[in-house]
């Protein structure tokens, strides 16, 4: 299952992606937010909507079924407790984000896991999913050391891993407001790089 985050219409509809969905923790948080974009304005969802589909590609060439959470990259939504339910049927899921830190110096991915997960074995397969993705990441692309030395964070506050009952980790693939990843991003080409990294980092995981 591929998470591509936001939506290319989210920003025309704040009714629709304020509203309160169940978090996953008893609480409830925002349906959905725009995302960020990089200093050029490209959007954080072309991106993933983009990387997205060409890791789909890769992964039925490969021999899997793959199931993406939205159809295409002009629609709003789905909230992010359906972002993480979608998968339930699925051995896997990979959401993929970009950061949208202030300073333009900020550098790097970092990929986020539940904390605590849905379960002790759960939790444990998304951690070496993390650890498997951020390994292949790292071979491409420059690790937030910020997050640790495996930049790998561990929160309880996202909705769409806290309501994933398969292994799940968020992928923050790079910030968008520092200049030489946002030219990555913004490319065919880039894309193409961070989607082959996640695609080897899925199959190392298997």
């Amino acid at each position: 299952a591929i998470d591509p985050g936001h939506n290319g219409g989210n920003a025309d509809h704040p009714e629709r992606i304020n509203r309160q969905v169940p978090d996953g923790r008893g609480g409830t948080k925002a349906c959905n937010t725009t995302g960020t974009s990089t200093n050029s304005d490209y959007p954080e969802a072309d991106f993933t909507w983009a990387v997205a589909k060409k890791l789909q590609k890769s992964l039925t060439d490969a021999g899997a079924e793959v199931v993406l959470s939205r159809k295409d990259n002009a629609g709003v939504g789905p909230c992010v407790d359906e972002r993480g339910q979608f998968a339930d049927d699925a051995d896997v899921l990979v959401s993929i984000h970009a950061n949208g830190s202030e300073s333009s110096s900020v550098k790097g991915f970092h990929i986020i896991v539940a904390d605590p997960g849905e379960d002790e074995k759960t939790e444990k397969a998304s951690g070496d999913l993390a650890k498997s993705v951020g390994s292949s990441m790292g071979e491409e692309f420059t690790p937030n050391k910020a997050y640790g030395k495996d930049a790998i964070s561990r929160r309880p506050d996202l909705a769409g891993l806290n309501n994933a009952s398969v292994p799940a980790v968020v992928v923050e693939c790079g910030e968008m407001r520092n200049p030489s990843e946002a030219e990555l991003m913004e490319s065919k080409s880039g894309q193409r790089r961070y989607a082959d990294a996640l695609f080897n980092g899925i199959v190392d995981w298997f």
